[in-house]
């Protein structure tokens, strides 16, 4: 069986028909939202049946979750997905325990962290440096290769 990967949390119910707002922790919102796509919580996979945008949560009602009640069990769940079947995809523990390489062949040793950031997320390097995902280039056979601009990599010894 397929590892299933987190895509976000349950926050709460909303309304009287079984609506839960959804703090998603995925980039691909659109395929997690659409309606058929299938998401578990605890023991159970629930199928989207509609879900809109809703102050920077998103509002979902799941079929088989139809009343308060049901969705208050819900409540503070962690949500899991299967996969999409995407060849460039990175996912955070793939990347943890890579080693860095730049555009000049250096290497700076591995990542001990993807760090949450609201610009770009960060690769915390064992030293304690920090390398912004956007200039992530490939990640292939435990070696992730960034092209980096002058300085950012620098030692900070020197």
């Amino acid at each position: 069986m397929t590892d299933r990967l987190e895509v976000g949390r349950v926050a709460k119910s909303h309304g009287l028909r079984g609506d839960v707002l959804i703090k998603f922790t995925t980039d691909r919102l659109a395929e997690r939202t659409a309606v058929g796509s299938r998401l578990g919580i605890g023991d159970h996979d629930y199928t989207v049946s509609r879900a809109q945008p809703y102050q920077q949560q998103w509002l979902v009602h799941l079929e088989g979750v139809d009343s308060r009640d049901a969705a208050d069990r819900l409540r503070g769940k962690l949500i899991v997905a299967d996969p999409l079947d995407d060849a460039d995809a990175m996912f955070v523990h793939e990347l943890i325990g890579q080693r860095v390489v730049d555009q000049h062949g250096i290497d700076h040793g591995k990542v001990t962290s993807v760090v949450a950031n609201p610009a770009s997320d960060l690769l915390e390097l064992v030293d304690g440096r920090l390398i912004p995902m956007v200039f992530v280039q490939t990640a292939v056979d435990g070696i992730i290769s960034v092209e980096v601009p002058a300085g950012l990599l620098d030692d900070a010894d020197a």
